[in-house]
C-alpha cells in the first residue's frame, strides 16, 4: 500500500479532512458510488496510521462497546448485514460477552473500528484514495484552490475539500480549571488508558451522567475497582438501556408542521400516554423521533430549534443514545450494591484536600451545600461544541476569513441545505463542504451511526455532482513511501 505525501505541492481534486468513521465513509462512497473521472484524486488528512476509526472507535478498553446491535450498524445501507457478516469471520473465543441477554452481537468498540479500516483498504491499496498522514494547521484559498499546510511542513492543493473533523474535547467547568494538570483530575476519559491515573479503592467523581459516564463506570468495574462512585448532572439524568426487543417505533411527529419546542414537546408526551396505553415502552416513541427526526427538524425555525437544543437536548440525549446491555449491566450492579449512586447537582467549588479533593456540591432545588471528599475526578460532560471553531488552528482560520460561522442553535457550524458552510456574509462556499455531527444544527439527528452514514453518502454525491460538474480530474503528484 502507498501512503500519499505531497511533493511539496501537491495538488488533488478533493481533500477530506478528517479520517474517522465520517471521513472515511465519505471517501468510501464517493469512489465507489458517483461515477466520477478515473483521474479525479482523493485524498484523506488523517494523522491515525489506520482510517475509519477516529476518536470513537479509536477506544482500546475492553469494556468499551458499541451502543446498538451489531445488525443496526454498516458502513453501506444497501447491504445492512455486511458488520455482522464481518463479525462472524472474526474468532468468537476474542469475547465471551459478546451476545447481550437480547441475543444480539454488541462487539467492542474497537472492533467496529477494525471493520471500516478493512473495508477501506482495497481503495488504499489500488490509490484510488490516498492518506496524507498529518494534521492540517493552516487551510486557505488561494486563487479558487484551497491551500493546507500540514504538521509535517508540506502543502497540499485541492479544488473541493471535505472538512470532517471531530468534535471538540470536553471543557472543565470553571471551578476545576486550577487543577488542569493533576493527575487525578481526568479531562478526558477518551485518551488511551486514561483509567490508569484512577486506583482501586479511590473514591471518584463523574461529572456527567451519559454515555461517556457509564463507560467510565464499565471500565472501572472491569478493572475491579471498589471505591466509591459518585455521578452528578444538573438533572440527575443518566443514559438507559434498550428497549424489549422486537417493539417497533410508534408515533407520527410529520403530520403537523411544529412551530415551536412547547408544540413538539407537548406531542412527544401525548404518544408517550398513548404508547404506555397500549402496553409499549417510551423508547417506541424515541425511535419514532429518532426515524423522523431530520424531517422535524427542517420544519421548526430557528428560534425553535434553539430552545430544543438548550432545554431539551440534555432529555434526548439520555433516552436517544442508549448504553449496551454489558455496560448497562455493570452500572446497574454498582448502584444496587451501594458501590455508586448517582445525584442531581453542580459543583459550587472544588478545593484539594490530604490526598484527594473537597467538593461543595449545590443539590438540585436545595439552597444546601453538601460537602464530597474524592480522590479523584473524571469530566464526562461532553464535547464543548459552544466552541468548535475555537478547537482548531485551520477552523480559527476560516472562521477568521468569514467562511465559517457557528450555528446559531449552538450545535456546530452552521451549514446550508447542500451541506456547504454558510459564510458570515450569508453566502455558501460550494467547493466546501461540512460532513458529520458538526452539521446537526440545519441537518438535526446527526449523532446516531446510520444517520451520519447517510449523510456521508450525502455529502460524497454532492462532492461527485461538483467535480463532474466542473470536469475536475487532475492527478495529485504523490509519492510512494514505505
Amino acid at each position: 500500500m502507498r501512503s500519499f505525501s505531497p511533493a511539496s505541492s501537491g495538488h488533488v481534486s478533493v481533500a477530506i479532512v478528517g479520517g474517522g468513521f465520517t471521513g472515511a465513509a465519505v471517501a468510501v462512497h464517493l469512489v465507489g458510488g458517483k461515477d466520477i473521472p478515473a483521474d479525479a484524486s482523493v485524498v484523506i488528512v488523517e494523522p491515525r496510521s489506520e482510517l475509519g476509526r477516529g476518536l470513537a472507535y479509536s477506544a482500546i478498553d475492553p469494556a468499551h462497546r458499541v451502543n446498538v446491535p451489531a445488525a443496526r450498524m454498516t458502513l453501506f445501507p444497501d447491504i445492512p448485514d455486511d458488520f455482522e457478516n464481518y463479525l462472524r469471520g472474526l474468532p468468537s473465543h476474542n469475547d465471551d460477552e459478546l451476545i447481550a441477554h437480547d441475543g444480539s452481537p454488541y462487539p467492542r468498540r474497537s472492533v467496529f473500528g477494525d471493520y471500516v479500516s478493512a473495508r477501506i483498504q482495497p481503495f488504499l491499496k489500488s490509490g484510488r484514495i490516498g492518506h496524507w498522514r498529518t494534521k492540517v494547521v493552516s487551510i486557505s484559498n488561494k486563487a479558487g484552490r484551497y491551500e493546507m499546510i500540514g504538521a509535517d511542513g508540506n502543502v497540499l492543493l485541492a479544488d473541493i475539500v471535505v472538512l470532517a473533523v471531530s468534535h471538540p474535547p470536553p471543557s472543565l467547568p470553571r471551578v476545576l480549571q486550577p487543577f488542569e494538570k493533576d493527575p487525578k483530575l481526568i479531562g478526558d476519559f477518551t485518551v488511551a488508558d486514561a483509567a490508569n491515573a484512577i486506583d482501586p479503592a479511590d473514591r471518584v467523581l463523574i461529572v456527567g451522567n451519559g454515555l461517556t459516564a457509564a463507560d467510565v463506570v464499565a471500565s472501572l468495574k472491569r478493572r475491579r475497582h471498589t471505591g466509591h462512585i459518585t455521578a452528578v448532572s444538573r438533572r440527575g439524568l443518566r443514559s438507559r438501556g434498550h428497549g424489549p426487543a422486537g417493539q417497533e417505533p410508534f408515533g407520527d411527529f410529520l403530520a403537523e408542521r411544529f412551530q415551536s419546542a412547547s408544540a413538539l414537546l407537548h406531542a412527544v408526551r401525548q404518544r408517550l400516554q398513548e404508547a404506555e396505553d397500549l402496553g409499549m415502552t417510551w423508547h417506541s416513541v424515541v425511535d419514532a423521533l429518532r426515524g423522523q427526526g431530520q424531517d422535524i427538524w427542517k420544519n421548526l425555525p430557528v428560534a425553535a430549534r434553539r430552545r430544543i437544543a438548550r432545554h431539551l437536548r440534555p432529555f434526548w440525549d439520555v433516552h436517544r443514545f442508549r448504553i449496551a446491555p454489558q455496560v448497562e449491566a455493570a452500572v446497574e450492579e454498582a448502584i444496587s450494591t451501594g458501590q455508586m449512586d448517582v445525584r442531581a447537582a453542580s459543583l459550587s467549588s472544588v478545593t484539594k484536600s490530604a490526598g484527594g479533593y473537597r467538593v461543595m456540591l449545590r443539590p438540585q432545588r436545595s439552597k444546601n451545600i453538601e460537602a464530597l471528599d474524592v480522590d479523584a475526578i473524571v469530566v464526562t460532560t461532553g464535547p464543548a461544541h459552544g466552541g468548535i471553531l475555537q478547537s482548531q488552528t485551520m477552523l480559527q482560520q476560516l472562521e477568521d476569513a468569514g467562511v465559517l460561522q457557528a450555528c446559531p442553535t449552538g450545535l456546530g457550524i452552521l451549514v446550508d441545505a447542500q451541506s456547504h458552510p454558510v459564510s458570515t456574509s450569508g453566502e455558501s462556499t460550494s467547493s466546501l463542504f461540512i460532513a458529520g455531527p458538526l452539521a446537526r444544527g440545519t441537518f438535526g439527528e446527526l449523532m446516531g451511526l446510520p444517520q451520519v452514514t447517510e449523510h456521508a453518502i450525502f455529502v460524497a454525491s454532492g462532492v461527485g455532482d461538483l467535480i463532474q460538474k466542473d470536469e475536475i480530474s487532475r492527478r495529485a503528484d504523490y509519492v510512494a513511501a514505505g
